[in-house]
């Protein structure tokens, strides 16, 4: 398993190929020559049967929630049903033009339609736009919102977003590029925002306060209600960040919690496939004080005002959303969130008993995160060490050294479909991996040793990264 696959151009043998397409029966269209290339492409010459030995190698060297334990914590990384998919490739759907009339759409529109009105009330919100291609584009999206919210009431000079400083990472960034000044909110030693620190914040220039509840280090905030007044009473709005969705959905709303908008992740809590780089969503809802600040659509390819995207966003994710949310049906939805802090406290106490050490020993909600401070410094293993070494077991990685006010964190989020068979698995791994790091902690730090790839130099590869053959 550990050597290099070749690449396709790298097995390219000249004059060999497949003839099964075709040669066409209409003439090419001749490109003008400022469109045409000098010199043809060096493209692989391969047999039918390299190219699909390639492809099935790669996708043999994969891992996904199809494989096996996923536990990126705040991602969300969880089973999707295979029915969505087929949704979304219905032909109505797929073959649905950007620039069709409203008429000619409709089966869109409703889809549409049904899914901004459930989001509405799982969030406790008025209005959402369906539009942000994800959730970062989505919390830019919020910045504004407030932004302009501000403004139309004659207070420009409300500059300050206030973010707790477990946030996650996208959060004082898009508040940074919305053009509000960031100023971190310290927690508590509970792992909870500090409310005395967060008064002594607030005045008249804070524009609002950016949460994410239960925060990150998988702990809801008890005191939401009065942090969401405080912010209110001082001239603020609220801001959810939908990324822990998954561990109150249909238990509890941002809305009904104090906050004014809002974005979800439909990749992560909506049944679209996480991670590979896309295609993502991230819909923002909003109270009716915001309302006016949202895109519309007229139609497909009809936009008036403000567009965050073309047409109506990532539809095909808009449709399994749609499809996740029809099968589980309002009675079942919050199973979801059940299920899922079920699996977290189940595994964050194996493991506790075991030897692990919580960042905060408190129940958890979908995540729980271990400080492996300690490891380190009695026997020199980190986090990283044990997340590698991991590999080597077929287990996926959680999360490293995130939040980043834990020293040594590692992150586990279970989510709601894991059995208890794979988490019982998953905490006897890592009380192997604990007993292998007080007996042989040296061969942690080479780890994995029987991946398809080693432990590469991180500094290299982000400094002199090697991008094309």
């Amino acid at each position: 398993m550990n050597e290099l696959m070749l690449l396709s151009i790298e097995k390219s043998v000249a004059g060999r190929g497949s003839n099964v397409i075709p040669a066409p029966e209409t003439a090419a269209y001749a490109l003008p020559d400022a469109f045409r290339r000098k010199d043809a492409p060096v493209l692989p010459q391969l047999a039918e049967t390299d190219v699909d030995r390639h492809y099935t190698a790669l996708a043999q060297r994969t891992y996904g929630v199809n494989c096996g334990f996923y536990p990126l914590g705040s991602c969300t990384m969880k089973y999707n049903p295979a029915v969505n998919e087929a949704a979304a490739k219905l032909p109505g759907f797929t073959g649905a033009h950007p620039l069709a009339p409203a008429h000619a759409v409709q089966g869109c529109h409703a889809v549409m339609d049904e899914l901004a009105a459930a989001l509405c009330e799982i969030a406790g919100m008025d209005a959402f736009t369906l539009q942000p291609a994800a959730g970062a584009q989505g919390e830019f999206f919020g910045m504004l919102c407030v932004k302009k919210y501000h403004e139309a009431r004659g207070e420009s000079h409300r500059v300050k977003m206030l973010v707790p400083d477990s946030a996650h990472g996208t959060n004082p960034a898009s508040a940074a590029i919305a053009g509000f000044t960031v100023v971190s909110v310290p927690s508590r030693a509970d792992g909870l925002v500090d409310t005395q620190a967060l008064q002594a914040l607030l005045d008249d220039t804070v524009a609002g306060m950016m949460m994410t509840n239960p925060n990150t280090l998988g702990l809801f905030e008890k005191d939401i209600l009065a942090i969401s007044r405080m912010v209110h009473k001082a001239g603020g709005l609220m801001y959810y960040d939908g990324a822990n969705l998954n561990a109150i959905l249909g238990q509890a709303r941002p809305g009904d919690m104090g906050f004014d908008v809002t974005h979800f992740n439909l990749h992560k809590t909506f049944s679209t496939p996480h991670g590979g780089g896309g295609p993502g969503s991230g819909p923002v809802g909003v109270k009716q004080s915001l309302v006016p600040y949202l895109p519309t659509v007229a139609s497909l390819g009809q936009p008036e005002g403000l567009q965050l995207k073309a047409f109506s966003g990532n539809f095909a994710v808009l449709v399994r959303a749609l499809a996740y949310l029809k099968t589980l049906g309002k009675e079942s939805l919050g199973d979801v969130a059940a299920h899922a802090v079920l699996n977290a406290n189940y595994l964050m106490k194996r493991l506790t008993d075991a030897g692990f050490t919580p960042a905060i020993a408190a129940p958890c909600m979908h995540e729980f995160v271990l400080t492996l401070a300690s490891l380190k410094e009695s026997h020199g293993v980190s986090a990283l060490d044990v997340a590698k070494t991991l590999i080597d077991y077929g287990i996926h990685p959680p999360t490293m050294y995130f939040p980043l006010i834990v020293h040594e964190a590692l992150m586990f989020e279970p989510t709601e479909t894991e059995t208890r068979e794979t988490l019982d698995h998953v905490a006897d791994v890592m009380i192997r991996v604990l007993a292998q790091a007080k007996q042989n902690p040296d061969a942690m730090h080479t780890a994995p040793h029987h991946a398809v790839i080693g432990r590469p130099d991180d500094v290299k590869a982000a400094r002199t990264p090697v991008l094309h053959w």
